[in-house]
């Protein structure tokens, strides 16, 4: 019984980090990894899913000496906002991102950000 609680608390904290993405991913695993989790198992559970969380969150981190090479040039102005989780318009061409092929970046609206490619979302936003 405690196997399926700690097993459902990881997957749970797993998507809950996972979903949202923010300026350090780390932290915000961590945050909502303990709140699913003890939403799911009490404070146990909060505990489990703190670690897992956080351990996903720093999976995500680009380390800062990449994020200072990814470029300033070629800005598209978009009439969408553009905040961590919300995806791009299709019309915004996505690069990759040095040594991290994983992610892409695009610069919107004289703002560089990280992006899931597969959902296009953006998962930093470096200024």
């Amino acid at each position: 019984m405690k196997t399926r609680l700690v097993i459902s608390l990881a997957a749970a904290s797993l998507l809950a980090s996972s979903a949202a993405f923010a300026q350090s991913t780390t932290e915000e695993g961590a945050r909502n990894g303990a709140r699913t989790g003890g939403e799911v198992g009490g404070p146990i559970g909060a505990m489990v899913g703190g670690t897992v969380g956080a351990a996903v969150g720093a999976g995500l981190e680009i380390p800062n000496a990449i994020l200072g090479g990814i470029p300033r040039d070629d800005s598209v102005v978009i009439h969408e906002r553009v905040e961590v989780g919300e995806p791009l318009p299709p019309t915004v061409v996505l690069r990759p991102v040095p040594n991290y092929t994983q992610y892409r970046y695009a610069v919107v609206n004289d703002r560089r950000v990280i992006v899931e490619p597969r959902t296009r979302r953006v998962i930093k936003i470096i200024d």
